[in-house]
């Protein structure tokens, strides 16, 4: 006969806080404190966006040569990416839980592994980008044209590779810490920092197209430092490595990294797919790109929750607040899904005028707005997940995300795609439903892991 208490059952044994009925003044507490996150994250991913944005902006204005080039290197950049946003994850998951113990031994050692094993894997991946990537630029089965100008900019970008290590978990300690006012002000100088080395370097200096990488190898490298800046205290007052931490931090984060390889790649093999359709496939992926542009901005506020949500939870958990946590990670998603649901609206009311701005091609507005019409009015279910996706990760609960996104994309975003897309010849439409498919299932089980409490149990 199992004598553990019911509330041990469903939160875990380390849960201090009683199920109390909400009321309105804790309704307005939880949203103070979800929205205190949630708006300097939202700032923080709009500057990276128009980061992005000014760069392919510059890369066009140099030549359809460049543009093509650029594209192609920040995809090999993404590979190299991949385990900085993976220690992230793991980071918030870890130093959340320590925000109380500010002051401890054990916090100070954590954010000094952490930055150490984030400067050293920075430091190694950045050799192996200087040796392999232009290589493997010079290997690619790209047009000859292209090559001269990949092979520097991808040198440029992996000299650079140490400080977005840097940049990323740092960012993470500050927010997992109520600091996320100190990463927004590093944002905001990296941002005016790579806009204008953006123009200057690349149109006044002999660097040419070189200068949109140097932008943002200088802008990462001077935001590092003043992440660094900000944590100086804790990394000078505690400096000892700690293997048993960045074990954890890593069996936290490599979940996440899988994650996000296997959908880039799902996402590439829809892209290919959508490029070997019979009929208008240039336009159709053209129009593709273009309505991925759009949905990036409606997904900003969804992704900065997802962040938030992580921080919120994580907070709440070392304080062992579990049912707090498990209200707040849901009313965090409410809010986003809010915001996401009136941006989704306004672009739909003025699609014509929003995909008039990106082409100007009959027939890719035309496929640009049929995309829009049928992926957008699922964008309000791809924030639900998302967010709460960011609270099952403040959680450590990795793993199971990372077979919910593997099953969902693989099992039936691709294969239903397939399906509806080539084998019965519905073309665009029929893979793009295919997609929303494969978000609502994907929505379905994350919403099934977060309410069924599991992710409690191990987490206290």
């Amino acid at each position: 006969m199992n004598k553990q208490p019911l509330q041990d059952q469903v939160y875990g044994p380390g849960c201090t806080d009683a199920a109390t009925p909400l009321t309105t003044a804790g309704i307005q507490l939880l949203f103070r404190r979800s929205w205190s996150a949630i708006w300097p994250l939202t700032l923080i991913m709009f500057f990276e966006f128009l980061i992005s944005l000014t760069d392919v902006y510059i890369a066009g204005r140099v030549g359809k040569e460049v543009q093509a080039s650029y594209g192609i290197v920040i995809q090999i950049y993404f590979v190299f990416t991949v385990l900085a946003n993976a220690v992230t994850v793991g980071t918030v998951s870890v130093v959340s839980r320590l925000c109380k113990q500010k002051d401890s031994r054990e916090y100070g050692q954590t954010v000094f592994s952490i930055i150490s094993i984030t400067v050293l894997i920075g430091v190694g991946l950045g050799a192996l980008g200087i040796i392999f990537a232009p290589k493997i630029v010079a290997l690619l089965n790209i047009p000859k044209t292209l090559k001269p100008f990949g092979r520097p900019l991808v040198t440029i970008y992996a000299m650079g590779l140490i400080f977005h290590y840097v940049l990323v978990n740092s960012n993470g300690i500050l927010r997992a810490c109520r600091g996320i006012k100190l990463s927004l002000l590093t944002m905001s100088v990296v941002c005016l920092l790579n806009v204008g080395l953006n123009f200057l370097l690349t149109f006044r200096t002999p660097l040419g197209f070189r200068g949109i990488a140097v932008s943002t190898a200088v802008s990462v490298a001077v935001g590092s430092l003043l992440n660094l800046w900000h944590l100086r205290r804790v990394l000078f007052l505690f400096r000892q490595f700690s293997v048993r931490i960045v074990r954890r931090v890593l069996s936290i984060g490599w979940p996440s990294g899988l994650q996000a390889i296997l959908w880039h790649l799902g996402a590439t093999t829809v892209f290919v797919m959508l490029g070997a359709l019979p009929k208008d496939s240039v336009e159709i992926l053209a129009a593709f790109t273009n309505g991925y542009r759009i949905e990036a901005v409606i997904y900003l506020p969804a992704y900065a929750c997802n962040l938030a949500n992580a921080v919120i939870v994580g907070n709440l958990l070392g304080e062992n607040k579990c049912h707090e946590a498990f209200r707040s990670g849901l009313l965090t998603a409410a809010i986003g899904v809010g915001i996401v649901t009136i941006m989704t609206v306004l672009v739909l009311l003025n699609a014509k005028f929003v995909t008039g701005l990106l082409s100007e091609n009959a027939r890719v507005l035309f496929y640009s707005r049929k995309y829009l019409f049928i992926c957008l009015a699922f964008e309000p279910v791809m924030a639900w997940g998302v967010i709460l996706m960011g609270g099952l990760n403040g959680a450590g609960d990795t793993r199971s995300m990372a077979r919910i996104i593997m099953l969902s994309v693989w099992l039936v975003r691709i294969p239903l795609a397939y399906l509806a897309g080539v084998y019965f010849e519905w073309g665009a439409p029929g893979v793009w439903w295919a997609m929303n498919a494969s978000l609502i299932s994907q929505t379905f089980f994350i919403t099934k892991r977060y309410l069924n409490r599991r992710w409690l149990l191990n987490a206290t």
